[in-house]
């Protein structure tokens, strides 16, 4: 990410301000699709070790099962998601927010299901059992921030409170300070 970088999004959702790192893992929203939705997950490959290339691999098909024997149950995973902010706020973005990313799984939110549809999925890199570092909430902030603006967003929320069946997932985790975040948005 550059500096200098514009902080909204083109005409095809890119943020200039991101390192775009395009992944194969998307497709087309539904025609007539709003994008009224903000999904917070976290990620951590290697499980609780930071700042490797585990998560790019993962949401670009090359992760390599020999690498970790974790990677051996999620190798062929088909998943991406449009933005990941790394433990020291550096922001990355996999697919154009106009596209949808493979990130939610099967979900519902407000009686609506596929959540992909209308969503843009953020991940933090982090886990359930550790506190995300302020870098993360700054860049996650200004990003949200850049989101509301160029969307008609109305709920922000964790994959655990739209995930099915209750309890599939449990991210962004216990760690997450929704209060803080909510303030950095208004």
């Amino acid at each position: 990410m550059t500096q200098s970088a514009p902080w909204h999004l083109d005409d095809g959702g890119l943020l200039p301000a991101a390192v775009y790192i395009p992944s194969p893992n998307f497709d087309d929203r539904p025609h007539g699709s709003v994008i009224d939705l903000l999904v917070v997950h976290n990620i951590s490959l290697p499980p609780g070790q930071f700042g490797g290339p585990g998560i790019v691999e993962l949401f670009t098909n090359r992760l390599d099962p020999n690498t970790h024997p974790y990677y051996r149950q999620i190798a062929d995973a088909k998943v991406s998601s449009h933005f990941l902010v790394r433990r020291d706020g550096e922001l990355l973005q996999f697919v154009p927010g106009s596209r949808r990313a493979w990130h939610a799984g099967k979900s519902e939110w407000r009686g609506r299901g596929r959540c992909n549809d209308f969503s843009v999925g953020v991940e933090l890199e982090g886990t359930d059992d550790l506190a995300f570092a302020d870098s993360q909430y700054a860049m996650l902030g200004r990003l949200a921030t850049v989101l509301l603006k160029s969307y008609p967003i109305r709920d922000c929320v964790g994959h655990s409170d739209i995930a099915i069946p209750p309890g599939r997932k449990t991210d962004p985790g216990p760690h997450f300070d929704w209060p803080r975040f909510r303030s950095l948005i208004g």
